[in-house]
């Protein structure tokens, strides 16, 4: 990949601040109660939240490539940290293109400065995947909806500003017809939220939100009634792949850190670089980042070509987490019984990139995505009724 001038402007202030800022203290944030908003407004002053949002919101109005690049470089100092880029990226665009031009100026532009968070509300406890069957309900009354029902598995659920709501408007039998969007800010009356303890990404958190009749106002839904299940969820394409590259991010560092301990380290006199049941299973977890992060760029670059991406991002989505995985579980096993220490990060990381098996959809799902695009849903439907 070929980055042009202004990108690698970006790309340079991203790793300056990225290695000196946030680098050294990546172990340490895990033990603090959730995002420094401070940490938070400084990156949205660099320009690197919402890089690709457009300038009247105080966005740089870059492509989907530079966006992938920038959290990228934010991901490989702290995995954590750069949910913000993701949310930025993912929330700005729906909101920009679903809302109204004063309901997208107000929370876009406090997105970008680092501001305000934005959260998604799409899983519920009856179901994850089956994300057409929602059952938080939005029933019209005058100028407001008025939402009951409950959000779960929600990242940043007790630290967001605002979230970005899935509800039913529709019957239930009207499956994903029947879904509205909302923009709903959750510092208010009848919204009510917890926290969950999770294995990794603690300063992110994810947690349940209840909403208990609360009142929405009409301007603040996003697409028409009934449509915004179909509206909303194109954009998912986009964050899918930058969740692929946050993955990578996380286990290129952790290769590099193996690679610098495979010369600093002999044994039986030699450096461990030089035998090759040591250097050559890097070599293969390297060789199998660099092929997942093409293919992140690749989909990128049709994204932002206006073409179609979206088997492309679900091959990323599956391909990203699990190879970070298994990468950083070798980079672990390399650093012997130093490794198994919580002293250093690759065990912080391993626990991070995990949770994005699972969030954003499954790798089966994505397969499932995968396999429509190439067959057809008839094929697929069909294989699913076969067995």
């Amino acid at each position: 990949m070929i980055l042009n001038e202004d990108q690698i402007a970006l790309r340079d202030v991203a790793r300056r601040f990225a290695r000196e800022k946030l680098r050294p203290d990546y172990q340490k944030r895990e033990s603090d109660p959730g995002i420094d908003r401070a940490l938070f407004r400084e990156m949205g002053s660099l320009g690197l939240i919402g890089v690709d949002l457009p300038q009247e919101y105080g966005g740089l109005g870059e492509s989907g490539v530079t966006s992938g690049v920038i959290i990228e470089e934010i991901a490989y100092a702290d995995f954590n940290v750069s949910y913000l880029q993701l949310l930025g990226s993912l929330m700005g665009a729906i909101i920009h293109a679903n809302a109204s031009p004063e309901l997208a100026r107000h929370w876009n532009s406090r997105l970008v400065a680092g501001e305000a968070i934005v959260a998604l509300g799409l899983t519920e406890p009856r179901g994850g995947s089956d994300a057409a069957n929602l059952q938080l309900k939005a029933r019209r009354d005058g100028d407001d909806y008025v939402l009951s029902g409950e959000k779960t598995s929600i990242t940043l659920a007790d630290q967001a500003d605002a979230i970005i709501l899935f509800a039913r408007t529709g019957k239930p039998e009207d499956g994903a017809r029947g879904i509205s969007a909302f923009l709903v800010d959750l510092n208010q009356k009848g919204v009510q939220r917890t926290r969950f303890n999770d294995l990794g990404s603690k300063i992110i958190g994810r947690g349940s939100v209840f909403f208990d009749d609360v009142r929405v106002p009409v301007a603040n839904r996003l697409g028409a009634e009934g449509k915004g299940f179909t509206q909303v969820m194109q954009g998912f394409d986009f964050s899918r792949v930058l969740i692929a590259l946050q993955c990578v991010a996380a286990a290129q560092a952790s290769i590099d850190e193996a690679w610098e301990y495979t010369k600093e380290r002999h044994a039986m006199g030699a450096p461990l670089a030089q035998y090759q049941g040591v250097s050559f299973p890097l070599v293969e977890f390297e060789t199998q980042i660099a092929a997942c992060r093409q293919l992140c760029y690749h989909a990128l670059a049709l994204r932002d070509a206006g073409m179609p991406h979206t088997a492309e991002a679900a091959m990323v989505k599956w391909m990203g987490p699990k190879t970070a995985f298994d990468t950083i579980h070798q980079c672990l096993l390399t650093f012997g019984h130093y490794g198994w220490s919580m002293d250093l990060p690759h065990q912080q990381r391993l626990r991070d990139v995990m949770g994005l098996e699972i969030g954003d959809g499954t790798a089966q799902i994505m397969k499932l995505i995968v396999a429509r695009e190439r067959v057809g849903r008839a094929a697929v439907q069909y294989a699913k009724e076969s067995k």
